[in-house]
């Protein structure tokens, strides 16, 4: 049986376009610097060329994963793919504060064990025991997901 949608997070079409062209901007200014000036030695053309095409392919690989959503059910956070970004079983704290190590507009998962390292680029990454949710995200959908995730957690800590 599918579990209730309680919460869903995704990027907005201005933040997507702002953030991945940012990006791109700034992949093809750095290919353009290294281009563009000749007196500069080769070996430092070849690192910002190379600097410049990664910024491009990040860029690429931002609008792919900012087209997903993230799902809050009474049992996981999922991406819309599939992936589980956290079960709620295994989530230790979810933490928003101002000094959280944090994407902007979003919030920290702390698991009780680490989970496969992942990142999907402007949505959310995950590296051990954290995951960070936000990016490109606005933070009227980001806040009552943290919230209701809280809320989850004191009831299944509470009785």
């Amino acid at each position: 049986m599918a579990q209730e949608e309680l919460a869903r997070i995704t990027a907005s079409a201005s933040r997507r376009v702002i953030g991945v062209g940012s990006m791109m901007g700034l992949g093809a200014l750095v290919v353009y610097v290294a281009l563009s000036t000749p007196e500069m030695a080769l070996g430092w053309k070849a690192v910002l060329v190379v600097l410049g095409i990664v910024g491009l392919v990040l860029a690429q690989l931002m609008w792919q994963s900012t087209g997903h959503a993230l799902i809050l059910t009474e049992e996981a956070l999922t991406d819309s793919d599939g992936t589980v970004v956290a079960r709620l079983e295994d989530v230790a704290k979810v933490d928003r504060g101002m000094f959280a190590m944090k994407p902007s507009n979003g919030f920290l998962v702390i698991l009780k064990e680490p989970g496969p390292r992942a990142w999907r680029p402007g949505l959310w990454w995950r590296m051990g025991r954290r995951v960070a949710v936000g990016g490109v995200t606005a933070g009227s959908q980001t806040r009552p997901v943290a919230d209701i995730m809280i809320h989850l957690l004191h009831n299944r800590d509470n009785g």
